[in-house]
């Protein structure tokens, strides 16, 4: 039986709702728990490529846990959290180690694996095995807080275990895919945060805050974080054709990535590189600033000062640091025009892919 918001939106999201993304139309829990953890804070526009392209090189759970993550996180650079691959990477392992190589279908084990939350859980429950567990991501918070006519911070926690009351309440025991795809749909089509679609809306007679004029001010917007700006610079080391790259430690910003060697603007580029690469190191004339790189994370701002260097030529190779993880790449691995394997043979972050494209 189902409650009259749950048939107003499985009846909208049968005939208006999206049928034919990659990851839809299969049972395939595997396929469902790759895009349900890219979509994670994350857009759908954004996801398609790469959820394609992971899929191409890691068409099963077993070829996943057998790949080195070092071999894993290229295919998931310019994505953004990417503590989503490591754990991805993690879940595959264990998936592969104590539950012979096969996905569960037990809500509590899902629940259990790396990187998978309580909504992350459910929709693959839902998808991959039909069983009713509701969801309550953010587009599903911002329709009920419109729909319900919820104030409050919905980050905050009494107002999310109200969420979760109501979702269980409202959840049906059939067409379960139609009701948590369109509550999906909804918020992320028409009920969107900004100039929602009301007039489109399958619930907008009986929405709140379309009743009461509400719809700009619910959900109700959190105490605007207070952005702050970083300066740094990325030194470019060139040997004709090739950039050295250093791997990031696995957490942090970039954790994991092969980035540019990074130092503080008021550094001493030429004593630094004296020190990693030896004393003799013949790059006095060398320096040439770049443009500047703009890049934004959540909680600041960064601009990004990239120092291009070029060793000259008669300087033998290999040029080795102490930092585990560094080497020396082809500069035509970064080039726009090359194959998508190349493309993917060293995992960068957004900026620093943006500085080596325009060498």
């Amino acid at each position: 039986m189902h409650t009259s918001f749950a048939k107003k939106i499985i009846h909208w999201q049968l005939h208006h709702g999206r049928h034919d993304l990659p990851w839809q139309n299969t049972r395939d829990p595997y396929q469902i728990w790759v895009s349900e953890i890219m979509l994670q804070q994350t857009q759908v526009s954004a996801v398609i490529n790469y959820y394609q392209r992971f899929m191409t090189r890691f068409p099963d759970i077993a070829t996943l846990a057998n790949t080195p993550i070092d071999e894993v996180m290229p295919y998931w650079a310019g994505l953004g959290y990417y503590a989503r691959a490591r754990n991805l990477h993690k879940a595959a392992c264990v998936i592969s180690n104590e539950f012979g190589g096969v996905f569960p279908t037990d809500f509590d084990a899902i629940h259990s694996l790396p990187g998978i939350g309580r909504s992350t859980a459910a929709a693959i429950s839902a998808f991959a095995y039909g069983q009713p567990r509701p969801i309550l991501d953010g587009n599903v918070k911002r329709v009920f807080a419109r729909y319900f006519g919820i104030s409050g911070d919905i980050r905050a926690k009494a107002i999310e275990d109200t969420m979760w009351k109501i979702a269980e309440r409202e959840m049906p025991l059939c067409e379960v895919e139609a009701y948590i795809q369109g509550q999906m749909d909804l918020g992320a089509t028409l009920c969107a945060r900004g100039k929602p679609k009301c007039l489109l809306c399958p619930l907008k007679d009986s929405c709140i805050a379309q009743l009461q004029g509400l719809t700009d001010s619910l959900p109700q917007r959190a105490t605007k974080k207070i952005i702050t700006h970083r300066e740094t610079q990325m030194l470019v080391l060139l040997h004709q054709n090739k950039v050295y790259l250093e791997r990031r430690p696995p957490t942090g910003i970039w954790g994991g990535l092969n980035c540019l060697p990074e130092m503080n603007m008021d550094g001493n580029v030429i004593k630094t590189l004296r020190d990693k690469f030896g004393g003799d190191l013949q790059i006095e004339n060398a320096l040439q600033p770049l443009a500047p790189i703009e890049h934004g994370f959540t909680h600041y701002s960064l601009t990004i000062y990239p120092l291009k260097i070029t060793i000259p030529a008669i300087t033998k190779l290999p040029l080795t640091a102490n930092e585990q993880g560094a080497m020396w790449f082809d500069l035509d691995t970064f080039n726009a025009s090359t194959n998508d394997q190349n493309q993917h043979a060293a995992a960068l972050p957004a900026p620093v892919k943006k500085i080596l494209l325009a060498l």
